[in-house]
């Protein structure tokens, strides 16, 4: 496909919403006016990039309507990768539009209009709450080189190195001398596989634990 081949379908689109339609211009791939309404302008391309967006943006200055048409992507990641795009024309203020080849179905899929997105809450406290439990900053804004550490991983942390020097211990204990007030749940769920149950509420390291503080050695403080 070439970009022109959207024309037609967007085109008759908007005719049929009452509008007359012309393309190419001036900077605008497509111009739609309906009596005294403000001028609808729409930018085509095949898929997504950050060109057209830049395009789009620009276009704001002419017209508080502006939409972008692209062909649309097709598959699981095809859609994801709609929805993601759709999001971003909502913050931008910008309408989108798909075309479906194989039908030539015409999607909308939202106005142009400003975008007010509501703040989650949880969202806000659940990320306050990963930040206060992070010590230090491991991850200096990206990975280290065994991925990104993580406060749970620092807890298996502090609790693998105290077993590493006081031996077998139970978990109370271990929760108070490292502060780590997870720290029997933690050792009895063993996600990484570092802790061996002794006795009832009572842990030790094992040999993958040993291994574990000597590849996370970096980031122990």
């Amino acid at each position: 496909m070439r970009e022109s081949d959207l024309y037609e379908p967007i085109k008759r689109h908007f005719q049929n919403l009452g509008y007359v339609v012309k393309g190419e211009v001036g900077a605008a791939d497509v111009m739609a006016v309906r009596g005294n309404e403000p001028a609808i302008i729409i930018e085509l391309k095949l898929g997504f990039s950050l060109t057209l967006f830049h395009q789009a943006t620009e276009r704001l200055r002419m017209s508080d309507h502006v939409y972008v048409a692209v062909v649309r992507p097709e598959g699981k990641f095809g859609y994801k990768r709609l929805k993601l795009n759709q999001n971003l024309c909502r913050r931008l203020g910008l309408g989108l539009l798909t075309l479906r080849v194989r039908d030539q179905f015409v999607e909308l899929h939202c106005m142009p209009e400003q975008y007010n997105p509501r703040k989650s809450a949880k969202k806000s406290k659940q990320i306050m709450k990963l930040f206060e439990r992070l010590d230090g900053d491991p991850n200096s804004g990206g990975a280290t080189r065994h991925g990104l550490v993580t406060g749970y991983r620092q807890d298996a942390l502090k609790c693998a190195t105290f077993l590493a020097i006081s031996g077998a211990s139970k978990g109370a204990v271990v929760a108070k001398e490292t502060g780590v007030e997870s720290a029997t749940s933690l050792m009895r769920n063993n996600v990484y596989g570092w802790f061996d149950k002794v006795e009832q509420g009572v842990y030790a390291l094992n040999s993958t634990g040993k291994k574990g503080l000597t590849d996370w050695a970096d980031v122990i403080n």
